[in-house]
């Protein structure tokens, strides 16, 4: 009796943890997208995720909850976040491409802190944390198992946007620009690429995704506030080191390993120990495999 309720608690867990990878998994995108071009961590990307999520708070606030009003959340919110993605880039992040590094990772905690404080003084959002209207929650019971109306929107949507945005850079011209540049960044501007429009895509691309990771984590867990984007942005990057910084095969595999690693944690010892485990799983992936799961070793000039 004991082995079958373990192993229902494994296979709920497990669920669960797709679920939850599946989000890590989004908002990692957005890292190793952008390291992969320009080499660079950018740390606001977890309050982009913020902004995304209060845009949907917003809208559907106002609309109501149903799938039209969901769906117009999304819409709204990838398409600020996009542009924010770019602005961020222009403004922050271009004037120093040829800084050193240490300039550029300054100016990320800069641009979080800026968004994160200036989030909590706009009157309309505040400092308070306030509860997502996110759409009623009903179980589908399969046997033992139990999986809910808001995993199944969760898993469905970002497993969409992940082949969509592998249809984008495996199969069209943008995408090819992307893995030039990725490639090497001086070559491609020869050859007629347009470089800085082809980072400032990818800037916006990984904030779309942030965007829709904000919504899923917001119905997933329904309370925002200013500072909610500190914890899945730091998982999510650390997600992306783990599958291999650079690699977008990469950063949905660590996604999913992080996920199904917390959630099991949260199921099998305690939910006090989930993040200092998902913290050690990168530890000991990084022993074992310095570049990550998928990474490549590469040679970097200092």
């Amino acid at each position: 009796m004991g082995g079958i309720s373990s192993s229902g608690v494994f296979l709920q867990q497990m669920i669960n943890g797709i679920s939850l990878g599946s989000i890590y998994a989004l908002i990692a995108l957005g890292y190793t997208m952008v390291y992969g071009i320009v080499m660079l961590i950018n740390f606001a990307h977890g309050d982009v995720l913020m902004v995304g999520a209060y845009t949907g708070y917003f809208v559907l606030t106002w609309l109501g909850v149903s799938p039209l009003s969901l769906a117009a959340a999304f819409v709204l919110a990838m398409a600020l976040c996009g542009a924010l993605g770019v602005c961020i880039e222009r403004f922050a992040y271009r004037p120093l491409r040829t800084a050193p590094r240490l300039n550029s990772l300054i100016t990320a905690i800069a641009v979080s802190l800026i968004l994160q404080n200036g989030a909590r003084v706009l009157r309309f959002v505040g400092p308070n944390p306030r509860q997502f209207p996110r759409p009623p929650v009903w179980n589908l019971s399969l046997g033992a198992l139990s999986i809910s109306n808001i995993q199944i929107i969760v898993m469905v949507l970002s497993a969409a946007l992940m082949v969509a945005l592998n249809y984008i850079i495996n199969y069209t011209k943008r995408g090819k620009a992307m893995r030039a540049v990725s490639y090497d960044l001086q070559a491609a501007s020869l050859m007629g690429i347009s470089v800085n429009g082809t980072i400032s895509f990818t800037f916006a691309l990984g904030s779309i995704l942030a965007a829709a990771g904000g919504i899923l984590f917001a119905c997933a867990y329904p309370q925002i506030s200013p500072t909610m984007g500190t914890m899945p942005g730091l998982k999510a990057f650390v997600a992306a080191v783990l599958g291999g910084i650079g690699s977008v095969p990469g950063a949905m595999l660590g996604g999913f390993i992080l996920g199904i690693a917390e959630t099991l944690t949260k199921g099998f010892i305690s939910s006090q120990y989930a993040d200092a485990i998902s913290f050690s799983v990168l530890i000991i992936i990084l022993l074992v495999k310095p570049t990550g799961i998928l990474g490549k070793k590469t040679r970097v000039k200092v």
